[in-house]
This record gives C-alpha cells, sequence and structure tokens, in this order.
C-alpha cells in the first residue's frame, strides 16, 4: 500500500496523471508463498490407530499456526495499511486544498475583472479589486499555514515581493515570517538515529531540547560536540518536510501553470521553476557544508577581515553540525550604536563582501543575504574594523560564468558612468534585453527611476522617487516587470534578488553617507574585473605585453581602474579627516 500511495504522489508530482497499477503493486495481502504452503510428507510410525490419532492432532496444530499466523499478518498488515490510509488521506487533503483555493480565487478575479468591465467610475474600480486582492490573499494565508511545509517558504518570499505583487498580497503574508515550524525533540532524535546510525548521546556531550532558532525548513539547537567539548550549533532539516516535498512542488507548479493559461500576461512560472531548482540544493546540508567550505577558503585569500564563516564540524543530508557563534542582526541599530559601530562602515564591509562573491574570479555567490542570514558582532581583537560579520545559510550557491561576470561588471560601469549606450549593449549581453525592455530593467538592477539611471544613481532614493516607482507599477508597468523577469536567465535572477538584499540591508542601516561609498566600492570591483579582462586579453592575443598595441590596451584598462581606486581612496580619506575634526559627514 506504500508503494502505491506513494507511486500515486510520484505520479501526481510528474503531471497530476495517475495510472492505476493495482491497488497492491501485484502483491496480495497476507499471501502465504507457495514453499510456505507445501507440508512436508511425514514418516509413519506405530499402530494405525496412534498415526490417525497423529494426524488430527497435527492438523489441529496445523491450523493454530496457520490461524495465529494469519492473524498477526493480518494484524501487522492494517497498522501498515492504516498509515498508508492516513497518507494518502493527507496527500488528498493537501492537494484539495491547494487546487479548490486556486480556483475559487481565479473566478474570483473574473467575477472582479468582468464587474470592472461595466464600472465607470475609476475609485469603484479600484475598491473593488483591492477588496478581490485582499480575500484571494487571505485563503491563500489560510492554505500556506495548513500546508507548511514549503509553502511557508514560498509565503515569505511572495512577502518581500512588494516590487512584483500587490500590496494586499505582500502585507497578507508577512505573518509567515514569524510562522515557522517546530519539530519535536522526539521526531529529531529519531532523525538522527535514521540518517547517521547514531543517537544523540553518541556525538554530544548535551543537546538542548528546544531550539534556538527555527525556520521553514530547518531549526537550529544548540549542543557540546563529544569529541571536542566545543559550543556547537545544530542545524537539522523537519523529519516531515521529505515526506511531501515532491508533491508539494508539483502542486506549486500546477499553481503558476494554471494561473499562466489563465492570465497569460502575468507570467509567474519562472518563480516555481527557481524553487524547483533551488529547493532540492537548499536541502542537502553535506551540499550546504561543501558550499561554506568553500566560502571560507575563497575569503582567506581576500583582504576582508570582517567576514566570519562558521567552521563545519560535521555534515549529513539532513544535519549540520558547526561552530557556535552568534550575533545582532544587522539592522539592530541600538546595538552597533551603543558598541561603538559604525554603520557606514559595516555598510562598507557588506558592499566588499558581496561585491567579491559577484566579481571575484572563481567565487561563489551566496544567494539568500537576508537579514536573518548575518549576524554583527563587537570584535574587541583589533581597532579597525571593531566588528565581524558573520555569514549564515549556505544552502544556495550559484558560479557566474566568467563571460557573464565581466559583462556584467561592464554594464555597472556604464551605470556608474551615466553612460547609456554602453548600457543598452552590455544590457544585452547580460541577460538579452532589447532597447524597448531596457528602461525597465535598469531600474530593476539599481532599484531607481530610469531618469535617474540616466543621470547619476550615487544618490539616496527620495520618497518621491519611491512612489513614482510604485505609481508606475500600478499604471501597467507591474505586466512588463513580470514579463521581463520571466525571459531572463535565471542567474540574472539570483544575481538580481542579492542585489536586492543587499539594497536593503544598506538602506535598513540608515547611513550617514548615502550610497556615493558603496558606489564607489563596486565600481573597484568592476574596473579591476574588466583589467583583469584585457590582461588575459593581451596573453591570449600572443606576442609581449612591450608590444605597442597590447601596451595601448593594458595602459586604457590600467588607467580606468586606477582612476576609481583614486577616487575611493580619496573620498575614503576625506571621510577620515572629517571624523578627525568631528565635523559631520552626512550626505
Amino acid at each position: 500500500m506504500r508503494s502505491a500511495l506513494r507511486g500515486w504522489s510520484a505520479s501526481f508530482a510528474r503531471g497530476f496523471s495517475c495510472r492505476s497499477e493495482g491497488a497492491l503493486g501485484g502483491h496480495g495481502l497476507g499471501r502465504i508463498p507457495q514453499w510456505a504452503a507445501r507440508r512436508p510428507r511425514q514418516r509413519q510410525y506405530g499402530s494405525a490407530k496412534s498415526n490417525a490419532q497423529g494426524r488430527e492432532w497435527t492438523k489441529a496444530r496445523t491450523r493454530g499456526v496457520v490461524l495465529a499466523a494469519s492473524g498477526g499478518t493480518l494484524g501487522a498488515g492494517a497498522l501498515a495499511f492504516g498509515d498508508e490510509i492516513k497518507h494518502g488521506y493527507v496527500a488528498v487533503e493537501r492537494s484539495g486544498r491547494v487546487v479548490s483555493t486556486l480556483f475559487v480565487c481565479i473566478n474570483d478575479y473574473r467575477v472582479t475583472l468582468n464587474h470592472n468591465e461595466t464600472a465607470s467610475d475609476p475609485e469603484e474600480r479600484n475598491l473593488f479589486l483591492n477588496a478581490c486582492h485582499k480575500r484571494c490573499a487571505e485563503r491563500t494565508l489560510e492554505v500556506l499555514e495548513k500546508n507548511g511545509s514549503i509553502f511557508i517558504k514560498l509565503g515569505q518570499h511572495l512577502s518581500s515581493m512588494n516590487y512584483l505583487l500587490p500590496i494586499e498580497w505582500t502585507e497578507t503574508f508577512i505573518p509567515l515570517q514569524d510562522k515557522c515550524p517546530v519539530s519535536s525533540f522526539e521526531s529529531v532524535e529519531q532523525m538522527f538515529r535514521r540518517d547517521s546510525g547514531k543517537s544523540l548521546d553518541d556525538l554530544f556531550l548535551n543537546f538542548e531540547r528546544e531550539p534556538i532558532g527555527a525556520a521553514s525548513l530547518a531549526q537550529v539547537h544548540r549542543a557540546t560536540w563529544r569529541e571536542t567539548g566545543q559550543e556547537v550549533a545544530v542545524k537539522v532539516q523537519h523529519p516531515t518536510l521529505e515526506e511531501w516535498v515532491p508533491l508539494d512542488l508539483a502542486l506549486t507548479r500546477f499553481t503558476f501553470r494554471t494561473l499562466k493559461r489563465v492570465f497569460p500576461e502575468y507570467d509567474l512560472e519562472w518563480l516555481s521553476s527557481e524553487m524547483e531548482e533551488s529547493l532540492p540544493q537548499e536541502l542537502d546540508f553535506a551540499k550546504e557544508g561543501e558550499n561554506a567550505k568553500r566560502a571560507q577558503a575563497h575569503f582567506s585569500h581576500v583582504d576582508e577581515p570582517a567576514l566570519v564563516i562558521p567552521d563545519v564540524i560535521w555534515a549529513q543530508r539532513r544535519i549540520l553540525v558547526m561552530d557556535y557563534i552568534t550575533g545582532h542582526r544587522p539592522d539592530d541599530l541600538a546595538y552597533l550604536d551603543s558598541h561603538g559601530i559604525d554603520r557606514d562602515e559595516v555598510s562598507a564591509a557588506l558592499s566588499r563582501i558581496f561585491n567579491e562573491m559577484i566579481f571575484g574570479n572563481n567565487a561563489p555567490l551566496h544567494c539568500d543575504p537576508h537579514g536573518g542570514n548575518i549576524a554583527i558582532r563587537q570584535n574587541t581583537s583589533r581597532r579597525k574594523p571593531n566588528f565581524d560579520i558573520i555569514l549564515y545559510d549556505h544552502g544556495l550557491y550559484r558560479d557566474i560564468p566568467t563571460a557573464l561576470r565581466r559583462s556584467y561588471a561592464k554594464l555597472w560601469l556604464a551605470v556608474i558612468d551615466a553612460d547609456e549606450t554602453r548600457m543598452r549593449k552590455y544590457a544585452y549581453e547580460v541577460a538579452g534585453i532589447n532597447d524597448e525592455q531596457f528602461p525597465l530593467f535598469a531600474s530593476a538592477i539599481t532599484g531607481r527611476d530610469y531618469r535617474v539611471v540616466t543621470k547619476s544613481v550615487a544618490t539616496r532614493r527620495s520618497s518621491e522617487e519611491k512612489e513614482e516607482i510604485s505609481g508606475a507599477m500600478g499604471e501597467g508597468m507591474l505586466q512588463q516587470l513580470v514579463q521581463l523577469l520571466g525571459q531572463v536567465p535565471r542567474i540574472i535572477l539570483l544575481i538580481l534578488k542579492t542585489n536586492d538584499l543587499t539594497r536593503s540591508l544598506d538602506e535598513n542601516l540608515h547611513t550617514k553617507l548615502g550610497p556615493v561609498r558603496t558606489f564607489l566600492i563596486l565600481a573597484r570591483y568592476c574596473s579591476r574585473t574588466v583589467f583583469e579582462e584585457q590582461i588575459e586579453n593581451v596573453r591570449n592575443r600572443g606576442g609581449t605585453l612591450v608590444r605597442p598595441d597590447n601596451l595601448f590596451r593594458l595602459a586604457c584598462a590600467w588607467t580606468s581602474y586606477m582612476r576609481v581606486e583614486l577616487k575611493l581612496s580619496l573620498y575614503e580619506y576625506y571621510i577620515s579627516l572629517r571624523r578627525a575634526f568631528g565635523l559631520s559627514i552626512a550626505a
């Protein structure tokens, strides 16, 4: 029965088509094998009477054994059958919630849009549409909370997409940020035994029963590693998660595919596609451990003393043991200020770390740098910087191809120079963006109004600019943005996501300097990338570096790189002088 029902779930996951291959997969419940049904021939001794009595006794005994065995088999079968009926019932229940709510919402939108076609008052149309948004968001929230699993993670992601979804949807989903499941200690203990063959006592001197943190996919316990006595953080996947991931991914895919068919102008299928590719990686904690080690190795050769990545001690597919290192969220401004940690220096360090991940040679890119995956702690062992930046959750990493990284660097240099011709050229190289799509793409990568992009992005965003961008989204640009994001390569989507999250981190720090310094740091990494490409091109052409044409190309690249380096150095020297004299450094 287990194979049958799991086969149904897998078939559902392959495309919502279920083939019946026999309720029990070709095996009868409680069937006795032929070899067990044959009784061995019995040798006969003694008189006919005694032999007859013996045969009757043997028959009675055999009947008792068969009845007992049958009863035991049926009892065990009933238990297994009950478990599988429960699994199948829950699978149908989870699917039913999603599918029924999906079609109720589709119908609600159709009725609302049909009403708005006949309504003449714009205010009435907006009220009807906003009310529909709210009703559908609340119905969906209920489904996400009841199904749990990856639906919580999906809802958390959607709640941050205020640039793409109506405010009624994003605000309704905000409670999911704090609604992460907590698995019982007993289930965690059982998973340890099942996955590693060891008990918690075999591995740890002590293991706190209550988790110190929980997320949609995992929770973290504090413990002491038995082998060394070291304090560790133990990240464990929710034990029940694995059972439902294939079905839940299929339901997500089905939902966005159906929405695309009904409302083709709002194609969000790329969301489910990215989730299907990313989630298996995030659920493999052994891979996460490898990513963390790789990031550590890369930054060991980079001059960035502030970055700390906890050491990986032991890793399994659903269990990860790391060094226990804690800090405060980067938006905990009271902690930063009370410990003398300069917000502008934190901003600059974050900018260097993530620009190195995007533009560094063979650097791995951390694609989920939100506030919950970064912590700040004071470090009094050195004068500058007097803080550490702790980077957690290395499950979602990507490698940027060299050619794309170089074109992306040239695109940003064009943006910083406000050179629209070069911007359009490299936008096409990076993401296949045509001239018609370019203004929207430029706004998407910078988070700025296109008119600002063509002048100078190194200015602080005003409240008026934010309102204008929001207003433009309501005037039809949203549909274009959805279509645009659906066509760009997935790696670009992840780079845009990383840009958006790091921009949000920077804005939440409320720095005094504004974005000028972060853009100069960005320009430094971009110009370095272009300079390295020029050196490689000269070597590939052959000849010596002192040849006139080679020397000219190198001089141009070196001059561009040093121009940015000089600007940044002078700006930072200017900042330090103003600090030394106690002058304001506000932008």
